[in-house]
C-alpha cells in the first residue's frame, strides 16, 4: 500500500481526514481523527487486516497555543513495512483523551510523560503517576505558558556581556530570554 492508500483506508475506517506528509522516502500517512474516535482509531489501525499497524512506536503532545493541544501517535506495521501518524486535538479547557494502553501496552510510558509535560489527562490510564518530575513540582514544563523561571533566576554561563569585561566597551541593554515574562507579571525578583 502507498502512504496515500494507508491514510485513506484509516480515515475511511475512523471517520477522520487523511493527508500524506512531505518527505519522499520518509513520507507518512497522517490521519486526523476526532477526539471521541481516538481509542477506536488505535484499535482499528491495529486490527484491520489491510493495515496491520500492530507496533506502537511513540506518542507525544504538541502545545498549539489557543487551539489547544495536538496528540500524535506513530504506529507501524513490521510485517508490511509501512506506518501512519494518528493525530487528534484536545481543547485547553478540557485536555483529556481516553488511554490507548489496552490497545497498545507500550503507550503506558508515553502517555504518562505527555500527561506530566503537557497536562493532558489520559482517562482510564492504569498507572497515572509522575514519571520524570518530582512529586512537588508544580506545572507542565512543555506548555507554552509555562514560565521558565530558571532563565531569570540564574544567569547564563559563558562569555561575559559587553561592558562586563576589562575592555571598557559600553554595555548593552539587558533583555529577558524568550518565553520569560516581565518579573512584575509573575512575581519573580
Amino acid at each position: 500500500m502507498t502512504e496515500a492508500e494507508i491514510g485513506a483506508r484509516l480515515a475511511e475506517l475512523t471517520g477522520g481526514t487523511a493527508s500524506v506528509s512531505a518527505g519522499g522516502a520518509f513520507a507518512r500517512a497522517c490521519v486526523d481523527v476526532p477526539r471521541e474516535a481516538w481509542h477506536a482509531a488505535a484499535t482499528v489501525a491495529r486490527d484491520d487486516t489491510e493495515l496491520q499497524l500492530t507496533f506502537f512506536d511513540w506518542l507525544t503532545g504538541v502545545d498549539e497555543g489557543e487551539d489547544g493541544f495536538g496528540v500524535v501517535a506513530h504506529l507501524w506495521s513490521p510485517r508490511l513495512r509501512h506506518g501512519a501518524l494518528v493525530r487528534t486535538s484536545v481543547p485547553n479547557a478540557d485536555p483529556r483523551l481516553p488511554t490507548i494502553t489496552a490497545v497498545f501496552p507500550g503507550a503506558d510510558w508515553h502517555e504518562r510523560e505527555t500527561a506530566e509535560m503537557f497536562g493532558i489527562e489520559f482517562a482510564g490510564h492504569p498507572n497515572p503517576v509522575k514519571l520524570l518530575l518530582p512529586d512537588e513540582f508544580d506545572g507542565h514544563p512543555l506548555r507554552k505558558d509555562f514560565v521558565l523561571a530558571a532563565r531569570v533566576a540564574k544567569s547564563w554561563p559563558g562569555a561575559k556581556e559587553p561592558g562586563e569585561s576589562e575592555s571598557g566597551a559600553p554595555s548593552r541593554r539587558k533583555i529577558r530570554p524568550p518565553g520569560v515574562p516581565d518579573p512584575a507579571e509573575w512575581g519573580g525578583s
